[in-house]
């Protein structure tokens, strides 16, 4: 990379200033654009270059980026009067850092597959925080060649740029990520109401709570040992088991007048898991039920899994 090498910026809000000024501080020629000039005030005055349209920025620099609130505003600067795609070049390389929809993602691909340029999706995990101290995910879809010829780029702005997979797989994570952490909110609302409600300190709650097996475990870690190698017997906690759990939380909720909807359905779950008969399997065996609707089975191969929590350095 030389300080040469132009890189442009369309969507310059909460994140993609942030993001913007890092690619800066990289060493990189900055040509931006937003709606509104004056969110690129810092960033003109540390030496980018303002476009009037995306189109502009395009036909300037040969990889660019958006960072845009919704799909429509994505589709519009790339595909819109002026766009992106107005102004592109054979070659090159656009990535969408916005929190986009697999639709419009393949929409945008495919027109810009037909310009000779590419276009990939990265979403990006870190909040504006991580975007100003580039402790940031950047998930990154479409061709690999593409994403490993920019990857200098993606690390100028966040420190775990990492290729996901074809055009649109990164778009999915990210969106199954979101939905994971809302959905864990509304469940951590529902019960540590419950424990308030019950009479604790929340602050005495949540230190208890945190000492436990879940508390001291990677959220996502808790998928490693049954629902991603698909095993479920022999049980780790059996079903029977956790249903009871289950049931005397209910019991409190209910004693307390408690309105408990999420751990209400949790117990519904459990319940129909134990009606299979799956009452001496492990707890999680209540995952497949939904494996079961979705017409989905989950076994990864113990290798590919060995190989993906084993870090790099004892492989």
């Amino acid at each position: 990379m030389t300080s040469q090498q132009r890189v442009g910026f369309v969507g310059l809000g909460t994140m993609g200033s942030r993001m913007a000024a890092n690619l800066q501080k990289g060493g990189y020629q900055l040509i931006v654009n937003d709606l509104r000039k004056d969110t690129a005030d810092s960033l003109i005055a540390g030496g980018a270059l303002w476009a009037e349209t995306p189109q502009a920025v395009a036909e300037q620099a040969n990889v660019f980026f958006t960072s845009l609130p919704e799909p429509a505003d994505v589709e519009n600067a790339a595909l819109g009067p002026k766009g992106l795609l107005a102004g592109v070049k054979p070659g090159s390389a656009f990535f969408d850092l916005s929190t986009n929809s697999p639709i419009t993602v393949n929409k945008l691909a495919a027109a810009f597959t037909e310009k000779g340029a590419h276009m990939l999706d990265a979403p990006v995990s870190g909040g504006p925080r991580g975007a100003e101290t580039r402790k940031m995910a950047i998930w990154v879809g479409g061709d690999e060649r593409v994403y490993n010829a920019h990857k200098s780029v993606l690390d100028a702005m966040g420190d775990q740029a990492r290729y996901i997979g074809p055009i649109g797989t990164a778009t999915i994570a990210k969106l199954v990520h979101n939905m994971s952490g809302y959905a864990m909110v509304c469940a951590y609302a529902e019960t540590f109401s419950l424990g308030v409600k019950a009479g604790m300190d929340p602050l005495d709650l949540w230190q208890a709570v945190r000492q436990g097996a879940g508390g001291r475990r990677l959220t996502f870690d808790g998928l490693l040992d049954q629902f991603l190698p698909g095993k479920y017997d022999p049980p780790s906690f059996a079903l029977r088991l956790a249903h009871k759990d289950v049931a005397l939380a209910n019991g409190l909720g209910r004693e307390l007048g408690m309105p408990m909807r999420m751990c209400n359905l949790v117990f519904a779950e459990m319940t129909e898991a134990l009606n299979r008969g799956w009452a001496n399997r492990d707890s999680r065996s209540v995952m497949l039920l939904q494996q079961e609707r979705a017409g989905i089975n989950i076994a990864v191969e113990p290798e590919r899994l060995r190989s993906a929590t084993t870090p790099a350095k004892e492989r």
